[in-house]
């Protein structure tokens, strides 16, 4: 059985981690934080029947959480008549090309997303990841591809790849 000092070792051990994984889905360290708490408040009231790795529980919160603030989102927005100046890479700067490939990424669908930050950031095997998006591994295996296939036609991770390579 699972008590109050397991919840709390498991917070200060991985609060940190499960901050940066919350980051790279949406992009803002205060939306971040606030995804976090609200992931980790949903794991206390489960605790008790959190089995023994309480990661893929606790990744799933994070990611269903964020589709679902996302969704809220996406119907709240409002289109503009004119788009803002596109920015301009600097090619000397590598924080530059990081930046784009976080813009890139920060495109793709939300599951898509989950499935790159889950699987390259967060280091997780395909099965753990279709435990916490719900889905079969083959399913994880084509949202990859499917999003690496984005990835590699997108002009600014594109163009950061090949900054990278000089």
């Amino acid at each position: 059985m699972r008590n109050r000092a397991d919840f709390e070792r498991y917070v200060e051990q991985r609060s940190a981690r499960l901050l940066r994984t919350a980051y790279l889905l949406c992009r803002d360290w205060a939306t971040a934080e606030d995804l976090l708490q609200t992931a980790l408040a949903r794991a206390w009231l489960a605790w008790r029947r959190v089995g023994d790795n309480p990661d893929p529980y606790v990744y799933r919160i994070l990611v269903n959480t964020h589709a679902s603030w996302w969704r809220r989102r996406s119907r709240a927005e409002i289109p503009a008549a004119d788009l803002p100046d596109a920015p301009v890479a600097d090619d000397a700067d590598l924080v530059g090309s990081r930046d784009a490939v976080r813009q890139a990424v920060e495109g793709l669908p939300p599951r898509q997303r989950a499935v790159i930050v889950l699987r390259y950031f967060a280091d997780l095997p395909d099965a753990e990841i279709g435990d916490i998006l719900g889905c079969s591994v083959a399913t994880v295996r084509s949202q990859a591809s499917r999003a690496l296939a984005k990835l590699r036609v997108d002009p600014a991770a594109r163009s950061a790849t090949n900054l990278g390579s000089r």
